[in-house]
């Protein structure tokens, strides 16, 4: 069996699949076929819906919503409060009227690729690709892509300069960004 950790109130469904050192705190709830990389720590009365896909070594912090069609790879940190949302057109019911149910609305995939950071109170959009060490700043409503190192914020968020790998705004040159505290080098038109 894979060690764990699971806070006696969080709700783990039998058919989730969690890797070893794993930290699921207080209340949070992980529904079936979800997969939680080893490593990961999923921060109190989080939501991880049904099909969610987690990668290694990735830190969400409290009170997050992760809904189903969303993959999260390795190294990715989410602050407190940050919600991806799945359906580009959400209602309640049907146009006459009825309840919608599980076949009346369609998910739109959302991708945050390695290393990325989002920042807290952020909403995410259905269906954006969030590239490799990209910073997404808190309380940003996030509803197109973002490139790799891309640094976004603001409502609805836009593109405010690239980031290094450290976390440091990197510095344009003439062909290349330069992080003025690690020396990183960065070609946008490799990371494309």
């Amino acid at each position: 069996m894979t060690e764990f950790y699971a806070h006696p109130t969080s709700e783990i469904s039998e058919k989730a699949v969690i890797n070893s050192g794993a930290k699921i705190w207080n209340g949070v709830q992980v529904r079936e076929e979800a997969s939680i990389g080893s490593g990961t720590i999923i921060g109190k009365n989080s939501y991880i819906d049904m099909g969610v896909n987690i990668g290694s070594n990735v830190k969400i912090q409290n009170n997050v919503s992760v809904f189903h069609g969303v993959t999260i790879n390795d190294g990715v940190f989410i602050g407190p409060h940050v919600c991806f949302t799945n359906d580009r057109v959400p209602r309640a019911i049907t146009p006459d009227g009825h309840l919608k149910a599980a076949d009346d609305w369609t998910v739109s995939a959302t991708v945050v690729d390695y290393g990325a950071s989002i920042g807290a109170n952020s909403t995410i959009l259905p269906g954006v690709h969030i590239g490799t060490f990209a910073m997404i700043g808190a309380g940003s409503v996030v509803t197109h892509d973002v490139p790799p190192h891309g640094l976004v914020f603001g409502n609805p968020a836009r593109m405010h300069g690239m980031v290094c790998k450290c976390g440091s705004r990197l510095v344009p040159e003439i062909s290349f960004h330069r992080c003025p505290v690690c020396g990183f080098l960065l070609n946008p038109m490799e990371e494309k």
